[in-house]
């Protein structure tokens, strides 16, 4: 389902971006940062987290951490990453291809304000080798994403 459903999600809601398929595996913020020719941090890595019973995804930059103090005022509650298979199960992609698109399970999606220091980002496409090349604002703006400051950058 995943690259199928993130292809149809941009065929119905932005047909002008286009699901880019690599050779080379996408799946960590490295992998994804060499294959597209861009730095770590321009790479959107998908967080999937737990507040209590209610699941979410977060997006931030590649070199960006969560931070669980911002992160628990944030969101009301103690955060915890899902486990794999939750992941796969609740999104319907696999880790390192999730993304805010074409998602299995409705969620809520948050972006992280650390997005906002470039133009153009880099999130995975449902898959280890598809991505897309998009404005932070416009994938806040598909994806029905609010914006947060949860994350603590490098250094």
């Amino acid at each position: 389902m995943s690259l199928a459903s993130v292809r149809a999600f941009f065929a119905d809601k932005a047909p002008d971006i286009a699901v880019i398929v690599t050779e080379t595996s996408t799946a960590t913020v490295a992998e994804a940062a060499e294959a597209h020719g861009v730095a770590p941090a321009q790479i959107a890595k998908t967080l999937s987290i737990r507040v209590g019973d209610q699941v979410a995804l977060v997006v931030t930059r590649g070199d960006a951490r969560l931070d669980n103090r911002k992160a628990k005022a944030a969101f009301g509650g103690k955060v915890r990453m899902l486990d794999l298979g939750e992941v796969e199960a609740l999104t319907g992609h696999p880790v390192g291809g999730v993304c805010p698109f074409g998602l299995l399970t409705p969620l809520s999606v948050y972006c992280d304000v650390s997005l906002r220091a470039f133009d153009e980002v880099v999130p995975a496409a449902g898959s280890t080798h598809s991505s897309v090349r998009i404005a932070p604002a416009r994938m806040a703006e598909l994806t029905g994403s609010a914006w947060v400051d949860v994350c603590a950058l490098p250094g």
